[in-house]
């Protein structure tokens, strides 16, 4: 039903000038009340001061899931258009691919920590490897002593390292097992080729085994690697496991982010410069940042938004580690077991490979095969990725049949200019102090050990001085 307007007309009384200069009056004493200058003014409420971190990569999530869980609010801007940064995995015509070769090794304990395995559903390599020689020759399988006694008792005699070769590796794998993180961490440092001529291995286990096997770890063929990180890495291998995530390299990151407060992450937002209190993005925004700033991006970015940022004490100079991996589809694999392939030949482009799907099935569709092949430097010089991809099915033809590498479709080909920071001695695997200026934290593999660990710890400690010092 519709009101005409003239019904909701209020009706005024007859005009009676005792009330009226009554109501007057107590207008004017109303008035009076809330002009008093002893009462506070009305001010508008400020939102809530907040931190900021640069970088969605694992430190930056890392710092992120800490902040979170002490209930300090920040912004994590990240650049691209995911988060995980080199942790991620692309998927293509059902295969998952890995951005570069990347192995998780359950033993890391910042990981195990602050991860939720059983969801990752992870599936471990074989403890051991299958080493190429040379065309021809047969595949020399190395398998750990202490897994498999009986199946590693035929590679005794076998030409990779000699008999007490295969002694001190069971010795140092001990050793390291034994050895707390704190004491390996604090030990002499030389580089890693220097260390294990020291412990006593010969020439043929450093070219044929431990050469390729720590240069697929490190992306460092030369080995100059500080011994430090090779003995907290050795440690790790002795203890846990190396495995992939059944949803790929990318899920470690995924969880991380799932776990994060809604509408905490801006993706998009790169950063140009970095103050005390505020982030400024390439767009011209400014993002406050009243609680601070947290720098987790990869080291070349960190010094170029932090020019105060100060310089690792060692390093060769060289500053990055870089790598190619390459995929293939194939039809079936020329290795059933999931075991890492390394080229202890000496010669080729190709350093490790295997065959994804035997580690991980989900890793590509029924009935297919997914072929990882990890070359290491940049090969700035062979842009060309079919060239390339052609030299390396033609390489590895002497490995396997060649008639049915030929076969192999080649799927992607990634370039990885910064796969790890330089770790050459003298470094700092126990990691640095975030703070490198009033309310600025970095963290990072750059600032702590080369490894998934070393990134979430850097993440942690980054986030836990941030909230010392704003006394939260």
């Amino acid at each position: 039903m519709r009101v005409h307007a003239a019904h909701l007309l209020v009706h005024t009384p007859p005009h009676n000038p005792r009330r009226y200069h009554a109501a007057a009056g107590l207008r004017r004493s109303t008035t009076a009340i809330f002009s008093d200058a002893s009462q506070p003014p009305v001010t508008e409420k400020k939102p809530n001061p907040t931190a900021v971190i640069v970088g969605g990569g694992l430190a930056g999530l890392a710092a992120a899931t800490h902040l979170a869980s002490l209930s300090i609010p920040f912004t994590l801007l990240e650049a691209s258009d995911r988060l995980g940064g080199r942790v991620a995995t692309d998927e293509l015509d059902g295969f998952l691919l890995d951005r570069g070769f990347q192995i998780f090794l359950t033993a890391y304990p910042e990981c195990a920590r602050l991860l939720d395995y059983p969801s990752l559903r992870l599936r471990p390599f074989y403890p051991g490897a299958l080493v190429f020689l040379g065309a021809g020759e047969p595949f020399h399988m190395l398998s750990d002593p202490f897994r498999f006694p009986i199946r590693s008792l035929s590679s005794v005699f076998s030409p990779v390292g000699t008999l007490p070769d295969k002694l001190l590796v069971g010795l140092a794998r001990l050793r390291a097992a034994a050895t707390p993180d704190d004491v390996i961490l604090s030990a002499p440092e030389t580089t890693t080729a220097a260390h294990l001529e020291k412990l006593g291995f010969s020439p043929s286990i450093v070219e044929r085994f431990l050469r390729p096997f720590l240069a697929g770890i490190f992306f460092d063929p030369r080995l100059d690697t500080s011994s430090r990180l090779f003995e907290l890495v050795f440690k790790r291998l002795a203890l846990g496991d190396n495995a992939l995530p059944e949803a790929g390299i990318g899920a470690i990151a995924s969880q991380l982010a799932a776990r994060l407060p809604a509408g905490s992450v801006r993706l998009g937002s790169r950063a140009s410069a970095v103050r005390e209190s505020a982030v400024t993005l390439e767009s011209g925004e400014t993002v406050p940042a009243e609680l601070g700033v947290i720098v987790a991006v990869e080291q070349p970015e960190a010094e170029k938004l932090l020019p105060q940022l100060p310089r690792p004490k060692g390093g060769s100079g060289r500053g990055e580690r870089s790598t190619v991996c390459l995929y293939f589809a194939a039809d079936r694999a020329a290795v059933e077991e999931p075991i890492l392939i390394l080229n202890g030949s000496g010669k080729g482009i190709v350093n490790n490979m295997f065959f994804a799907t035997s580690v991980a099935p989900s890793y590509g569709p029924a009935g297919k095969t997914l072929v990882s092949v990890s070359l290491v430097g940049s090969f700035a010089g062979r842009e060309d990725d079919a060239e390339l991809a052609g030299e390396v099915v033609r390489e590895l033809g002497g490995w396997f049949r060649a008639e049915e590498v030929a076969s192999w479709a080649h799927l992607r080909t990634y370039r990885i200019g910064f796969a790890q920071p330089d770790q050459t001695p003298p470094t700092e695997p126990a990691g640095r102090d975030p703070r490198v200026g009033g309310g600025v934290y970095v963290c990072g593999d750059h600032w702590c050990s080369a490894t998934f660990d070393g990134a979430l710890v850097s993440g942690r400690r980054a986030a836990e001085a941030l909230a010392k010092d704003s006394g939260l």
